[in-house]
């Protein structure tokens, strides 16, 4: 299991094999749009020295997955309190899929509002132009942690996804990095988002009716 502890690991071993899983998975699912934000920030910066140019666009993706790295930190603590209520209260456990699929519906719902219309058109936008002083590699992990940031608040619900279905199942992560790109990336990114909700909504709700032994 991945939130418990096998015979012989300490709790540190465990987190430390999480936050491992939980990085390559932010890096194999955020990689593909990412590209798109470096490329821009690099036109934006546009330094003299080509040289001091590759450290602020790898000192910015770093940025960029320290933030994510420190958001595993209470993904795992909450997924372990879960976890151990899950084994001390069995009957909670029957509900365990129930909450998964009422999960998935409200991901589903929220590709629907205005608050991820405005969040997304917040990522789709080119990068405004970066104050004109000396950049330098500690402003642009700065820069790098404030995209973390924002690319969380665009698509924090969808993640939550790979979360409820399992940490590292690679059919979710791909479907799940799959939507991300395709709504930020493709040409009518706010109509793939409502359709991406209508569809994991659709899913929430298949879920939910399989668990009450209703399909």
């Amino acid at each position: 299991m991945t939130w418990m502890r096998m015979p012989g690991q300490t709790w540190l071993e465990v987190a430390a094999s999480f936050l491992t899983m939980w990085v390559l998975m932010m890096m194999a699912m955020m990689l593909p749009s990412l590209v798109l934000t470096l490329s821009r920030y690099r036109e934006a910066v546009r330094p003299s020295d080509e040289g001091l140019l590759g450290w602020l666009t790898l000192s910015t993706g770093l940025g960029y997955f320290s933030f994510w790295t420190l958001l595993g930190l209470p993904a795992f603590a909450v997924g372990v309190a879960l976890a151990k209520i899950e084994m001390q209260q069995p009957a909670l456990s029957r509900a365990v899929p129930v909450a998964a699929g009422v999960v998935v519906l409200t991901a589903g719902v929220l590709q629907l509002t205005s608050w991820k219309a405005h969040q997304l058109a917040c990522c789709r936008k080119k990068l405004p132009c970066i104050p004109a002083l000396r950049p330098s590699p500690a402003r642009a992990w700065r820069h790098g942690l404030q995209i973390g940031l924002q690319c969380f608040r665009c698509c924090g619900n969808l993640m939550v996804i790979s979360l409820v279905v399992g940490v590292m199942d690679l059919r979710a992560m791909a479907l799940v990095a799959a939507a991300i790109t395709a709504e930020r990336l493709a040409p009518v990114g706010e109509r793939v988002a409502c359709a991406i909700g209508v569809v994991v909504a659709g899913a929430g709700l298949c879920l939910i009716a399989r668990a009450m032994g209703l399909a």
